[in-house]
């Protein structure tokens, strides 16, 4: 029987784009109105502390990526530098992530077709995920070529609304809550109006704006050139931090006094619809749509091939790691959409509750993922000092940064622990981690 591989059909272009789109999500466009809410304008500074912890993280990533060909994702390095229960925890635990990211991202995009048509939520959500199944079922380089288009809307959106920004900011535009000024980041309260709590419970909404960022890395076996598109990929991560959340943020607290945001509401939407852009709220709200569609096609394109590397390394079914004639995971593909077309019921049964508790689930998840990377880059440096010698895209700043950055996320941890708002996901996340522990262990007494 023929034994099919993943194929390298992803060229630089989607590398970028699916970079991009990792780091461009609900998390910005609605999360970050909660955000503000709670940190005021020093929730510039929030970003741009985890912006820089993600990129250490992904430059760790995508050295260890880079120093064994035969890697295909951080579940194959996690195993040999940490161990298999870590390969196999954080496998697992990855795909929980996007499980979970992926079921509030379906039940949003039944939310916001319902902005346009009266009709049960749950049937345009059910309908986005076939959808997204079936292009997903086709070929990798349809994957790319979705989230290239997907990931160029919401570019434009932000661009768009940082030129109309700086017009503003130049012309000294009057709005109904004042004139457009630089002043407005400090004139209501000063940068810190709620104070130093306000600043900390901001960082897990924050945290679960950057989760997907590491799809560069998920999505290494199937890239033409790794050697050239990763480090490509990972080094323009801080220009886009910049540019599409530090700047997009500074030019709506500019225009709007972060008193006038509402964590209901879209800082996005509201700023539109302040200069008088017609159908700014349809504008967005599609924009919105298609940002909830490209994470929702992102979850099904990571859980699969973390299937399928998890199957392949012995650590799930065998039917996992069986590619159909596009050479596509097919049935990893199958039973994520299931699992999630079962969580977006459950979303939809629950609505008030539900996208929080997921959203603050998946990010205690993805911590977890990330501190793993940063571990088996100590790990790395420590035990094969002459692959790390050898490296032509060395980690800067290690292993200094990484226990740093493990600090920042231990802090995080207990920053939500704190929080009643994030205390019961943080409580309910170790259910999971005894779960794939527990299957761990039956596994290995097989």
């Amino acid at each position: 029987m023929e034994h099919r591989e993943l194929k390298r059909e992803l060229k630089n272009r989607h590398v970028q784009l699916i970079a991009i789109g990792g780091t461009i999500g609900t998390g910005l466009f609605l999360g970050s109105g909660a955000a503000i809410e709670k940190a005021g304008p020093s929730i510039l500074f929030v970003y741009i502390i985890i912006g820089l912890a993600v990129f250490f993280v992904m430059r760790a990533l995508g050295e260890l990526l880079l120093s064994n060909s035969g890697y295909q994702s951080f579940t194959d390095f996690a195993s040999d530098y940490v161990g298999p229960w870590a390969g196999y925890v954080t496998g697992w635990t990855y795909w929980f992530c996007w499980i979970m990211t992926a079921m509030a991202d379906i039940i949003a995009v039944g939310l916001y077709v319902r902005y346009w048509f009266d009709i049960p939520q749950w049937v345009p959500a059910i309908a986005c995920l076939v959808i997204l199944l079936s292009l997903n079922l086709l070929t990798v380089k349809l994957f790319g070529e979705l989230e290239f288009w997907f990931a160029m809307i919401k570019i434009i959106t932000i661009i768009a609304l940082i030129i109309i920004g700086i017009v503003l900011l130049v012309i000294g535009f009057k709005t109904e809550t004042g004139v457009v000024s630089v002043r407005n980041l400090w004139a209501h309260g000063g940068l810190f109006p709620n104070g130093i709590s306000g600043f900390l419970f901001s960082f897990q909404m924050v945290v679960f704006s950057f989760v997907g960022v590491e799809l560069v890395g998920v999505s290494a076996a199937e890239t033409a050139n790794p050697r050239k598109n990763i480090p490509s990929a990972i080094n323009k991560i801080p220009v886009r931090i910049l540019l599409f959340y530090v700047g997009a943020l500074f030019i709506i607290l500019c225009i709007n006094p972060w008193t006038t945001l509402s964590a209901e509401n879209s800082p996005f939407v509201q700023v539109f619809a302040l200069v008088g852009i017609p159908l700014a709220a349809g504008i967005i709200n599609f924009v919105v749509l298609t940002s909830a569609a490209s994470a929702g096609n992102s979850g099904l394109f990571s859980t699969s091939r973390i299937m399928f590397n998890l199957s392949r390394n012995k650590q799930g079914a065998k039917s996992f790691g069986k590619l159909n004639k596009n050479a596509v995971p097919a049935n990893a593909l199958f039973v994520s959409s299931i699992v999630v077309s079962l969580g977006a019921l459950l979303s939809y049964a629950i609505p008030d509750a539900a996208f929080s508790i997921v959203t603050s689930i998946s990010a205690i998840c993805f911590i977890w993922v990330w501190s793993i990377i940063l571990i088996s880059h100590i790990r790395y440096k420590k035990y094969r000092p002459n692959l790390h010698k050898r490296s032509t895209f060395k980690a800067p700043l290690t292993p200094f940064i990484n226990y740093v950055v493990l600090a920042l996320f231990a802090a995080i941890l207990l920053i939500m622990f704190v929080s009643e708002e994030t205390r019961s996901s943080l409580l309910l996340t170790p259910i999971w981690f005894i779960l794939v522990i527990f299957t761990y262990v039956i596994r290995r007494i097989k």
